[in-house]
């Protein structure tokens, strides 16, 4: 298990946290603080939100009833975004430069207009001020086990505190989920159950199918297909992932229908009935989508399917954004990118003979999804501290399940079920 010490000392806490620790300084922070601090409260003029200052004033277009951001040290905060932009933005939050009570509600205010916050000659300029993606966190064979590690590998035990029992980390299938429902906990594991059903129903997975996963997560779509009479190799990145995967898959009684390998999927050889992906794709990278959907391609049996299920993001936005170092890479997924429906599409027609069929979004599931997760998090903040998380963390961590869930309630984000087969039967 990997775990972050609770007692530091400043040292500690500077090279674990920099951008954190230290509030940056020099000429570039002089010239772009008070430029980031007017355009901040310039764009939250014209927004339903409330932000409240140290002496007590208030700025936005909300009213009372509206999301409310409490700045508590503007001065550090201007300088972190006038730096990094959106990343220090969100190391304002793990920093405590500012606070909200209902942290998903601002987020989703900015997240609602994020192509529009900044004037459109400023974005033009974003590839000379925002930082690059480093080398070191491309996809290649060399570095994506690193990637993989950074963020799945954390503690079997922090990820077991907020996900239900099937520890499923990705969108759960709700039924009958309408506009402003809330889910509950105790529904949860069946809504898992019926996302990763669905799957292997598009996928065509019966007794005797030939099933190939990549990415397993915590076992539970390997389980569920193997309780159907298939047999499965999935294939992970995170010793992690593979040690209690490969735990709760002999528990059920299924080590002889199910084999789990730490192997990037570039490197699987063989023929498969059907080939099942969950929330994979996003960590692919999109150098190498067409790599992606080649490897599925090849590895398909005749008349076999594929289903995955893939975050997506509006297709303008992700071509503003491909090349953008954003504070989910530095902190969360290094490496990752969301892909648009088109994206797919293309990839595939290009670059394959697979074709998509089918697909169904349910961006208001993966809303429910991360709030169930953020309030059991939160719920369990001490027991996250006695597995040697520090504050700092347990800060980025709210910050990135609300970050996330303020893109699906927006609509900036979706997820969607795809399922692919051949164009020509072969």
């Amino acid at each position: 298990m990997t775990t972050v010490m609770t007692t530091r000392t400043r040292s500690d806490e500077v090279e674990r946290w920099p951008g954190v620790a230290t509030v940056p300084s020099g000429l570039k922070v002089r010239v772009a603080s008070p430029v980031a601090r007017a355009l901040f409260h310039k764009a939250v003029a014209r927004l339903p939100l409330c932000v409240q200052m140290p002496n007590g004033d208030f700025s936005g277009g909300g009213g009372p009833d509206s999301p409310l951001m409490v700045i508590h040290r503007p001065d550090d905060f201007a300088a972190r975004v006038g730096d990094s932009g959106l990343i220090g933005f969100g190391e304002s939050y793990m920093a405590g430069d500012w606070e909200a009570s209902d942290l998903t509600a601002v987020l989703e205010v900015f997240a609602s207009r994020v192509a529009t916050l900044i004037p459109d000659f400023l974005q033009r300029l974003r590839g000379l001020y925002i930082p690059k993606q480093p080398r070191s966190e491309h996809n290649s064979t060399q570095n994506t086990r690193s990637n993989i590690s950074r963020h799945y590998d954390l503690s079997n035990e922090l990820f077991e505190l907020f996900l239900d029992d099937t520890m499923t980390y990705s969108s759960a299938l709700f039924d009958d989920l309408s506009v402003g429902d809330s889910q509950s906990w105790d529904v949860f594991a069946a809504a898992q159950h019926r996302k990763i059903d669905r799957l292997l129903d598009g996928a065509g997975v019966g007794p005797g199918s030939r099933v190939l996963e990549i990415g397993t997560g915590w076992g539970e779509l390997a389980i569920r297909a193997a309780q159907r009479g298939a047999t499965v190799r999935s294939v992970t990145l995170s010793v992690e992932q593979q040690e209690l995967a490969a735990k709760r898959i002999s528990a059920a009684g299924l080590a002889d229908r199910v084999q789990v390998d730490l192997l990037d999927y570039r490197q699987v050889q063989g023929e498969y009935d059907a080939v099942v992906s969950v929330e994979m794709i996003e960590a692919v990278g999109h150098q190498y989508w067409g790599s992606y959907f080649q490897k599925i391609d090849s590895l398909l049996a005749p008349g076999g399917r594929a289903a995955i299920q893939a975050i997506t993001m509006p297709h303008d936005r992700m071509l503003a954004t491909r090349n953008t170092y954003t504070w989910v890479h530095k902190y969360i997924f290094p490496g990752g990118f969301l892909p648009s429906i088109r994206a797919i599409e293309d990839a595939t027609e290009r670059m394959t003979t697979l074709r998509v069929r089918e697909r169904m979004s349910m961006g208001d599931h993966y809303a429910q999804t991360l709030r169930l997760w953020d309030e059991r998090f939160s719920a369990r903040a001490e027991e996250v501290a006695a597995l040697g998380f520090d504050d700092v963390f347990t800060r980025m961590w709210h910050f990135y399940l609300c970050y996330s869930e303020a893109g699906f309630r927006s609509g900036y984000l979706d997820v969607q079920q795809v399922i692919l087969d051949r164009r020509n039967p072969r």
